[in-house]
């Protein structure tokens, strides 16, 4: 495989040996990557079950109030009370760099900064329940939108931890074994080579020998003549 895809010289090996020196250089790093965002990953997974059973948990308490607020108020007193309300929230998102990956990071402000703004009605003619199922939703959503902060996290992390571990396994499997192969036939090409270059020279070296044994043996012979 390695003799069909490159040519047996010095600078081809050098080229081949700068290659593995990075090639394992980057699988190092990457691994490291790996384990990192794989640590980082799970605790988001922690943190997103914790953050999950106490959002559903809150969700649970308001829908039973609300519940109770309905038994006790007309559905037209309870559309009433609920219709214009007073606090207003926004959301923005920012992100932020974890690991070469971006992931959200959400906050949110409210119109106004009176805690009591969240409820729309007079609290007079209203169920204490309607109060309670506010005021849970209220309480809430800090947590659900560090939830949804936290749910895109997992996705993103995953996402590259995925995309890191077919990097890992090409260079691993695949990169660093066919460059070895590489430098090991080229070495072995190489050797050859110098071999058979090596073999010619002495011939050569053997025929001039010969030659010039000859010449002296015919110098001689003539010299003996004359």
């Amino acid at each position: 495989m390695a003799a069909t895809q490159v040519n047996p010289t010095r600078m081809e090996l050098t080229r081949q040996k700068k290659k593995l020196v990075t090639a394992v250089k980057g699988h190092r790093l990457l691994k490291d990557k790996r384990d990192e965002l794989m640590r980082q990953f799970l605790d988001l997974v922690r943190e997103n079950m914790r953050l999950r059973q106490k959002v559903e948990a809150g969700i649970r308490a308001a829908n039973g109030n609300f519940v109770l607020a309905r038994a006790i108020m007309s559905e037209e007193a309870l559309h009433t009370a609920l219709m214009a309300p007073k606090q207003e929230v926004s959301v923005e998102m920012t992100p932020k760099n974890v690991m070469s990956v971006n992931i959200p990071h959400f906050t949110f402000k409210t119109r106004t900064a009176d805690e009591n703004d969240i409820y729309s009605y007079g609290l007079a003619f209203t169920s204490g329940d309607l109060d309670d199922a506010v005021k849970s939703l209220s309480d809430v959503l800090p947590d659900m939108l560090r939830l949804a902060e936290v749910e895109k996290s997992c996705q993103l992390m995953s996402a590259e931890i995925e995309k890191t571990r077919r990097r890992v396994n090409a260079l691993e499997h695949v990169i660093i074994p066919e460059t070895q192969a590489n430098i090991r036939y080229i070495s072995m090409k190489l050797d050859e080579n110098e071999r058979s270059t090596q073999v010619r020279l002495m011939k050569v070296k053997d025929m001039m020998l010969e030659d010039a044994h000859h010449y002296k043996a015919k110098m001689e012979q003539g010299a003996a003549q004359g």
